[in-house]
């Protein structure tokens, strides 16, 4: 267990803002010291007025040396108040720096670790939404939370025990309407509570439907009629809309009452009216109700500050939340440091090899074959059948839930991943070029690779020229000045592959998305490239594999046959059928025959 795994199980019995905020806890509990130090010296100006004018009110001659004491006191702590609260959000603001950094990288670290295949289960809004929205929302926790709660605690303690000191039955009557605010702040944020879930929810549903629509958007303008592009945004926004009403109409009515509760014309008129008393009762003097009138109003705003940064506490709790689900995704199991082992060769076995998504959904059951060393294996069936996930199980997107996959006798969680995708390389349906230089995407999996070895592996892929066609060449940057089509991207992919030259090869189809121009360039390039090795093909069209070693036909993910094209035709099962099905003739060419 590394040191990040073990700070993340001391603190999983706090909730989710303590494991968040864990790392910058301690500079958090400073800043907010020190916010609660400087509000409270900011308010020592407010009882030297309160002093002079009880002294003035009261027929006593001020003397000029009172006087100005009082105000180069008042001065000064104001002056170190405001440099004490200004030191405390700078902290803050450090601290909220420093947790922000640390999560954008413990997120990005956790994600590289996670099964590929988790990534096709989750739409890129949720992911999004945790790594930017989530982490933003965060903000205003870090750097603004803990610093307005410690100048409202500070402002709030210090102004108490100053009145209590003064008087302390004016005191309670005082402060008399605060009791009244927090029951209508409690029944408020009671409401808030209970329809945060579907607040969040329908926040969440928008981002994924603004991804899809964006995604989509060459459809959308292709097919869709009217408004019926755009009906799964606008769900989305009326369900919000709805969940958002349901949040806030709870809430109008108790903050309104709170609000006013604490209103500083109702504080300063509780005051006046029970100063008025006391002085009538002869329990005080005029001048005594002076400094009740300067600080009881002073204490309205910091305790409407606590109001509003508590409403953004529920903010942040779901952010914590959402973002700690995603810390805690499991990862790829991967071995122990010391206990790696190195395949013994190149021949791949599947050995009982069962997977599915959960308990309901059964993809693969008890499938075994094995791939020889330099042979070529053609995985067919009908769509569903589990030819892809095969594919997936191989590179390790994710591991089977029962059974074993080995390479060179090893099995693939006993290997580590960087050295199983020296072993593995391949080429899938979707291609994924990242905003970097052509040259970097190619180096992708060898950032070391010499440039005469990354235009050796563009020349295998048959893409070296076109790259030369673009303005900066090779330096030229994905999705700024260079704009690949379908087949060239995959060909880009191709070469990706190339440079790593890895004994075994997987293809999933890659020319399902090309036109005709492109699926010749990438055939050929395949076929330079997978000569010699060992080859694992998905395959769609049963033309292009006539030739393979062996074929293997899934049907509900179990093997229904094997063998060679002539064996299974003449078998007259499934496989007979699917090629009947799809009007092949005997002599049909094999794509990838020079394999």
């Amino acid at each position: 267990m590394d040191t990040h795994d073990t700070a993340l199980a001391k603190t999983r019995v706090r909730g989710p803002i303590s494991q968040i905020l864990h790392p910058v806890r301690g500079r958090l509990i400073v800043a907010s010291m020190l916010a609660a130090a400087g509000a409270i010296l900011t308010l020592v100006p407010l009882a030297g007025i309160a002093h002079i004018g009880k002294m003035a009110l009261g027929g006593n001659e001020l003397a000029p040396a009172q006087v100005w004491w009082a105000l180069i006191a008042g001065v000064a702590s104001l002056c170190a108040g405001m440099l004490l609260i200004s030191g405390a959000e700078l902290l803050a603001h450090l601290a909220d720096n420093r947790i922000t950094h640390h999560l954008r990288r413990a997120i990005v670290q956790r994600l590289s670790c996670v099964p590929l295949g988790w990534f096709t289960s989750r739409a890129s809004g949720e992911v999004k939404q945790a790594m930017q929205d989530d982490i933003n929302t965060l903000h205003s926790l870090t750097a603004h939370f803990f610093t307005t709660l410690g100048r409202a605690a500070g402002a709030v303690l210090i102004s108490l025990i100053y009145l209590f000191t003064m008087d302390w039955r004016m005191a309670i009557v005082s402060i008399l309407p605060f009791p009244g605010f927090f029951l209508f702040f409690a029944r408020a944020m009671k409401a808030s509570q209970t329809n945060m879930q579907a607040f969040t929810a329908g926040m969440g549903r928008i981002d994924n439907s603004v991804v899809e629509f964006v995604n989509g958007i060459a459809v959308v303008k292709s097919f869709s009629t009217g408004t019926r592009a755009h009906s799964s945004y606008r769900e989305a926004i009326d369900a919000f809309a709805l969940a958002f009403i349901g949040f806030t109409r709870p809430l109008v009515a108790p903050m309104a009452n709170a609000n006013a509760m604490i209103a500083p014309v109702t504080v300063l008129g509780v005051v006046l009216v029970s100063g008025t008393v006391f002085v009538g009762l002869g329990w005080i003097a005029a001048p005594d109700v002076l400094p009740f009138a300067l600080v009881t109003p002073g204490l309205c705003g910091p305790l409407l500050l606590l109001h509003y940064i508590t409403h953004d506490l529920n903010h942040a709790a779901g952010a914590a939340r959402r973002v700690q689900a995603l810390l805690d995704t499991p990862v790829l199991e991967q071995p122990a440091p010391g206990l790696q082992q190195s395949p013994k060769g190149n021949e791949i076995r599947f050995e009982g090899v069962s997977y599915g998504y959960d308990s309901a959904r059964q993809v693969l059951a008890d499938v075994s074959f094995t791939l020889k060393p330099g042979t070529t294996t053609a995985i067919v069936g009908r769509s569903g059948s589990g030819k892809s996930t095969l594919a997936r199980l191989l590179l390790r997107f994710f591991d089977p839930t029962q059974g074993r996959i080995t390479l060179g006798g090893v099995d693939l969680r006993e290997i580590e991943t960087c050295n199983l995708y020296r072993h593995i390389g391949f080429v899938l349906q979707e291609v994924r070029l990242i905003h970097a230089s052509v040259r970097d995407n190619i180096a992708l999996g060898r950032p070391s690779a010499s440039q005469q070895q990354i235009e050796d592996a563009a020349r295998i892929a048959n893409i070296h020229q076109r790259i030369l066609d673009l303005p900066r060449g090779y330096d030229s940057v994905i999705g700024e000045d260079a704009q690949f089509s379908g087949g060239e991207q995959q060909r880009v992919s191709i070469a990706r592959a190339v440079l790593l030259d890895p004994p075994v090869l997987v293809l999933d189809e890659p020319t399902a998305a090309a036109d005709a121009e492109s699926e010749v360039a990438i055939q050929e390039a395949l076929s330079r490239f997978a000569r010699g090795r060992t080859l694992l093909v998905i395959a769609h069209r049963l033309d292009s594999i006539m030739l393979a070693d062996q074929i293997i036909v899934l049907d509900n993910g179990i093997v229904h046959e094997q063998g060679r094209h002539e064996e299974l035709l003449a078998g007259k099962g499934l496989y007979a059928h699917l090629w009947a099905q799809g009007g092949y003739s005997q002599s049909a060419d094999l794509a990838v025959s020079s394999c």
